[in-house]
């Protein structure tokens, strides 16, 4: 296992970035972990390759992205003796850009590992390539778990949470809220996908059986701009917990008109719509209160927080009560799961890759973990940390933490007239 919170001293690997789009380390002199033969001469690469959406709807937790990948990538730079190459480029929030990019570095490139996008959309297309050519996959932001069960997957690995651990997190949310006051209405507004649908039904069986009732479960179409309707129909049905994964746009655009129809429930947790700065930059204190389950929240402990905030004031800085964006630490976390499967494996032999991710457990910035043989990370290992928008940043609200941006859960949401 690696001490990921060994203190950091290479900085100068970001100062020394190659051509655009790609980030490129010299590593460390001496033998090599990969089999240079013992001759001292280091003269292992290990190659990956990444998409990130730099551009297009997603583009505004991209630039978060990448750089929890480089400061993933200078820990391992740090850690192998072996230099360390990541190619990346942006994919335009586009599938099929990802599939091209993926192609060309490929095609160019001996890769050892692909690393994914962000969202379902664009990391199962970075899956599916990956998957065709049998290249060792890693990719967080990407909850759904049908396709691990029904794609057959041989080198796909996710370390973040997935759908069932969404379900469960949002229990123990709602179970820090005094039995005597807590909500027991919950709607669920799903969207017209496969996602939204798994992720209602987690929440409606894992909630049900906990005790609470579910009022509403209506389904609109993702790219909806008139939420007017649902909005309605939740308050008829006095919904006090609303449970959605809306887009960003659509989460956005919901939250203006419950203000405009005054309206809100008094829990509302939208799984990625309000995961990006975009939530705030565009709601202001109207964002407050709301919820997310983006993989990793400020407020965490152990597994290698304490390096990666280090690393990351030092490289990027962080203004006064400033907290790292949430997808830093999700990105950052599948660089520690590589490097951590490159030193259980001693090689980057794709078999080898495999059977390390299959068997070994890994401990990251989100927990520690294992794999089912589908890449799904086992049942019960993780526990989705759920975070809540407050003042400007995210923090870490459930589970009961005392990290770097933990604060108490934020309840109820006060009527409009009341903020």
């Amino acid at each position: 296992m690696v001490d990921s919170d060994r203190s950091q001293s290479r900085r100068t690997y970001l100062k020394t970035l190659g051509a655009a789009g790609t980030v490129g380390m010299s590593g460390l002199a001496g033998c090599t972990l990969l089999g240079s033969g013992g001759d001292g001469d280091s003269s292992e690469t290990i190659t990956i390759a990444a998409t990130v959406p730099e551009t297009g709807q997603f583009s505004s937790l991209g630039a978060a992205v990448k750089q929890g990948y480089e400061l993933g990538v200078a820990r391992m730079d740090e850690q192998l003796d072996a230099d360390v190459e990541l190619i990346m480029q942006d994919d335009e929030s586009d599938p099929e850009v990802v599939r091209q990019n993926l192609t060309q570095i490929t095609s160019n490139n001996e890769v050892d590992m692909i690393w994914g996008s962000f969202s379902s959309l664009l990391v199962t297309a970075g899956s599916a390539y990956a998957e065709s050519q049998g290249i060792p996959f890693i990719g967080a932001f990407f909850a759904y778990e049908a396709p691990h069960r029904n794609s057959g997957y041989e080198w796909t690995y996710s370390p973040f949470p997935k759908s069932r651990d969404v379900a469960r997190s949002t229990r123990g949310l709602l179970e820090l809220i005094p039995e005597a006051e807590r909500p027991t209405n919950v709607g669920l507004w799903e969207p017209n996908s496969g996602w939204g649908e798994e992720q209602a039904d987690y929440w409606e069986e894992t909630l049900t059986d906990a005790g609470y009732d579910v009022v509403l479960r209506e389904t609109f179409s993702l790219g909806n701009q008139d939420f007017a309707t649902l909005i309605s129909q939740s308050e008829s049905a006095n919904v006090e917990a609303l449970l959605s994964t809306p887009t960003p746009p659509g989460g956005i655009t919901a939250v203006n008109q419950m203000q405009a129809n005054n309206w809100s429930p008094d829990v509302l947790k939208f799984v990625r719509a309000a995961d990006p700065t975009a939530w705030w930059s565009a709601l202001g204190d109207s964002g407050a209160y709301a919820c997310m389950c983006p993989g990793w929240v400020p407020g965490l402990t152990g597994g290698g927080n304490q390096a990666m905030w280090s690393a990351y004031e030092s490289e990027y800085g962080l203004d006064d009560g400033e907290l790292i964006r949430t997808p830093v630490g999700g990105a950052y976390n599948v660089a520690q799961t590589s490097l951590q499967a490159i030193q259980g494996a001693e090689s980057t032999d794709a078999g080898a890759l495999q059977e390390t991710l299959r068997s070994q457990d890994f401990e990251t910035v989100i927990g520690t973990f294992g794999f089912e043989d589908n890449g799904l990370p086992a049942e019960g290992d993780l526990t989705a940390p759920t975070g809540q928008w407050w003042e400007g940043n995210q923090h870490t609200v459930y589970p009961d933490v005392d990290g770097r941006g933990a604060i108490d859960f934020q309840y109820p949401i006060p009527a409009w007239s009341e903020r």
